[in-house]
Order: structure tokens, then sequence, then C-alpha cells
């Protein structure tokens, strides 16, 4: 009819420019948007990158199944007490529901993973603790776990290593978490009595008691760059002392000007960096530079 045809809407002739929200609508899982810098880049090169932003360096995250991809020699990893999983002691409300749930989303039994494997030839016992797992935190499961691969170290008379991730202890388990602290670095210190090397690596974040615990105790303590690194919050610790706190506190660059690591090494160095230690510590080893 002669109505629908002038009725009838023009095609337009040029395209509409995005407004600003729509720009930032990133298609989930293709793209991935830097916390730092904001750049936006495929999410398949910042994984080829270690997840690394190829823009400004910053580290993202990685999971306990990234990190001994990239960091151990590939084909050697032999996974320790995985069928460990949490109870509820305290019969905290909905505790084991949150844990079946974070179960389901990590692919994980609990918040570290610990392991057998070999770096550059050298064998090792991991661990691995994962911040996407009720946010790292240290619980019975996870305490008993890094014991455990500590005395499997010392059973196999290797070095043990950590790469820490942790809000804290875990609330819902009370004192029987806190215990976990003190558990932990008992067997650290058997097992350095007994000649073992222990390499401690913080990542973003490692706070609470675990950095009050076995995070620290390594004879070598390092960090990922930027990594937060501490034991209260910033707010607390302010507010307690009256003092503003300067602007990096707490970051591990600045735990490394005040002695308190023994170095800061970006991510794409790491290995290279502890196969290095791992060679001077074997017999007759020798310094690679």
């Amino acid at each position: 009819m002669l109505k629908d045809i002038f009725t009838k809407s023009k095609k337009k002739k040029y395209a509409t420019i995005p407004s600003e929200a729509a720009k930032q609508d990133v298609p989930e899982g293709i793209m991935t948007k830097c916390p730092e810098c904001k750049k936006i880049m495929y999410t398949k090169e910042l994984m080829k990158n270690m997840k690394v932003c190829i823009n400004c360096g910053h580290h993202h995250p990685m999971n306990a199944a990234e990190r001994f991809e990239s960091f151990l020699d590939k084909g050697t990893f032999q996974e320790l007490d995985r069928e460990m999983i949490s109870e509820n002691p305290l019969a905290f409300p909905d505790y084991l529901e949150k844990v079946e749930k974070d179960r389901k989303k990590t692919g994980m039994n609990e918040a570290v993973m610990t392991g057998i494997g070999e770096l550059d030839g050298f064998q090792i016992v991991l661990a691995v603790m994962d911040s996407t797992f009720r946010m790292g935190s240290m619980g019975s499961v996870v305490g008993e776990k890094i014991t455990r691969a500590i005395e499997k170290a010392d059973e196999l008379k290797v070095p043990f290593i950590i790469f820490t991730a942790s809000g804290g202890a875990r609330m819902q388990e009370g004192v029987l978490s806190l215990m976990q602290m003190a558990k932990t670095s008992v067997a650290l210190k058997r097992f350095s009595d007994n000649g073992g090397l222990i390499i401690s690596i913080m990542t973003h974040p490692t706070t609470g008691g675990v950095s009050a615990s076995f995070a620290s105790l390594g004879d070598f303590n390092f960090a990922e760059p930027k990594a937060l690194i501490g034991f209260a919050g910033r707010r607390i610790i302010e507010q307690t002392i009256r003092e503003e706190l300067p602007e990096d506190f707490q970051t591990a660059e600045f735990l490394l000007k005040h002695g308190q690591l023994d170095a800061v090494i970006h991510r794409s160095k790491l290995r290279e960096e502890i196969a290095n230690i791992l060679s001077i510590h074997q017999p007759g080893g020798e310094l690679k530079w």
C-alpha cells in the first residue's frame, strides 16, 4: 500500500558511533581488559605471555593449574593428596555448600595444589595456592596438604618450593585454621634442620596468617612485581598507628627496599632464576650467569 511505502524506514547512510559503554563491552573470554593500564588485548595473547600484560607488564593472577604448566618441565607433574576435602568442624552455616561451589568452579578440591615435578631437570616438590578457591584461604586441609608436601620433600631429599596467594586464615574453621600456621612452620623447621632447601614465591595477594607463617620462612623469599604482601590491611594499620602510610606500602617493591624480600622477579624470568638457585645447591653446583 502507498502508506507502507512512505512510512517505510530508510537505510542509514552512516554507521552509528558506539558509546563509551559499548566500547568497554568486551566479549567474555575472547578479550581481556588489564586492570592496571585499562588496555584491551586478546586473551590468547595474554596467555601466551604467561598472563603478563603486553602493554604495561601487569601480572594477572594465575590459577594453580596454569602455574604448574608454566613452571615445571612438561610431563613431569605428579599431583599429591588430591582426594583431601574440607569438613565443617564448627558447623558453620552454608560452609560446605560454598566449598562445593568452588570445587565445581575451579576443578580443584581445595585452595592449594601440591605435587612432585622437575624444573630444568631438577626434581622438586611444589605447592601452589589458588586465590580463585575461597580466596586462597587457609583451612585445615590447606595446612595439611602443605605439611605433607614438605614432609614428602624431606623424604625424597629434594627442594620444596611454594607459590603463595591467600587472603589469610579461613574464618569458617576458627582456631583450627590458625593452628595451621604453627603446623606448617614446624614442618619447615624440621625440613630445614635436615638440610632441606625452601624457596617461597609470594604472589598477589599474600596476606594474613599465610604471610605470617610459611610464606615468610623460605631460605629464599621472592615475590612477583607489585604483589600485595602483608598481615593486617592498610586501613586497619593507619587507624591503629594514626599515621598515613606510603603509597607503595605492602607492595613487593616496598618489602624488597626494607629487606624483607630477597628479590622481586618478573614471571618471564622465574623459571630461569629458580633453576639457577637449584643448580648451585646440588653437589658441586656452580652459579650459571
